[in-house]
């Protein structure tokens, strides 16, 4: 976000920007989830709501988890937040205290050890390299579990890598999580409809089903239906849980907002065939911007199976990639953002959520820049 809004001054100042450090959609939202909010506005529907959601948003939360996870809920089983973050914050506060430890994967999401931090816990941020796909390994999760661990969080497709996790893979950390029945899984699949090629999707609970009762499932509007700004996270979990997210809710933002529920209804209940034409384009946009920065001198990129955002190694032509960030950007106009961020340095994270147009303006300033 602090790049983003550098940029956004630079831009300001007359400089000519090109930003590939947000990570959201360059697509509208489509016409129907917007028209869905326009008629809730005309129906009246601009009132308080139930804190964690009206019941329609509820019911296309529940048919979409059993829809697309084979995930089944109760309606006192799903919370609706106004943002994925405020789900995961959420979660943690009504869970974590002084001295208790969630286990973070990392590269990971910025916010996730920020968020344990306050909420008084510690985060155990643990490293994945590429040579596991930037993934958690089952033997690296027994390693870092101790009798203080309350959660481990799990995103897959990731923010910042795409790195997803297969079937095969969640079941093998689960089947550590089985011996420690203290440790509470949150899985964050915000990108879970942004897979590329034959990988096919899986989340926790699906494949463990036993370990429901501490699992869990943190979705949302945002990146699928390009709805960023609508401020929809939801989730479903055991009835303790989602019961004590309510309270805390009730005390701190109180419910989304009510014409964004309904576009949520919307976009969950109405038609999903434009995901496959959007899905179709991030793998032009994504194969682009890996081969090219495969090609340049001393830059290295992993083909990632999800997400929007490609992340290259720059740690042969840098030891401080916040710096290569900065420079960058105040030298060529290119915002991206540096793997330090993401506890990975040496590393750039770049979003290929633009066009083909300005991801290749953008890496001709990068080839440029390191020549």
């Amino acid at each position: 976000m602090a790049i983003t809004q550098t940029a956004r001054d630079m831009r300001a100042n007359g400089r000519d920007v090109i930003s590939l450090s947000a990570g959201e959609p360059d697509f509208d939202t489509p016409k129907h989830i917007r028209d869905a909010a326009v008629a809730a506005m005309a129906a009246g529907a601009t009132r308080y709501t139930a804190v964690d959601g009206i019941s329609e948003l509820k019911s296309a939360i529940i048919s979409k988890f059993e829809r697309d996870n084979d995930l089944k809920f109760t309606p006192e089983q799903i919370n609706v937040s106004p943002g994925g973050k405020p789900v995961i914050f959420n979660a943690l506060a009504v869970t974590i205290g002084a001295g208790d430890e969630v286990i973070v994967p990392a590269p990971c999401w910025v916010s996730y050890p920020d968020m344990v931090k306050l909420c008084g816990g510690t985060p155990v941020v643990v490293s994945c390299g590429a040579e596991t796909a930037f993934r958690l390994t089952s033997e690296a999760l027994e390693a870092a579990i101790t009798p203080r661990t309350k959660w481990l969080m799990l995103n897959s497709p990731s923010n910042p890598t795409g790195a997803a996790y297969t079937a095969d893979e969640l079941r093998a950390l689960a089947e550590v999580l089985r011996a420690h029945p203290h440790v509470m899984v949150l899985s964050d699949d915000i990108y879970e409809h942004l897979v590329y090629d034959d990988f096919e999707f899986a989340t926790f609970a699906q494949v463990a089903p036993d370990l429901a009762d501490r699992t869990l499932t943190m979705n949302g509007v945002s990146k699928a239906y390009a709805m960023t700004g609508w401020r929809i996270g939801y989730a479903g979990g055991p009835d303790w849980l989602i019961s004590a997210m309510r309270k805390y809710m009730g005390q701190t933002t109180s419910n989304p907002a009510s014409i964004s529920q309904w576009a949520a209804v919307a976009a969950l209940n109405g038609p999903q065939a434009f995901l496959n034409d959007w899905r179709s384009t991030y793998v032009q946009r994504r194969d682009r911007v890996v081969s090219r920065l495969n090609a340049m001198h001393g830059v290295t990129c992993l083909t990632p199976p999800g997400a929007f955002y490609a992340f290259g190694d720059v740690s042969e032509l840098t030891q401080d990639d916040a710096d290569f960030a900065l420079r960058l950007l105040e030298e060529t106009g290119v915002a991206t953002v540096p793997g330090s961020a993401f506890h990975a340095p040496g590393h750039i994270r770049i979003s290929y959520a633009a066009a083909i147009e300005e991801l290749d303006g953008a890496l001709d300033r990068l080839e440029v820049f390191l020549s």
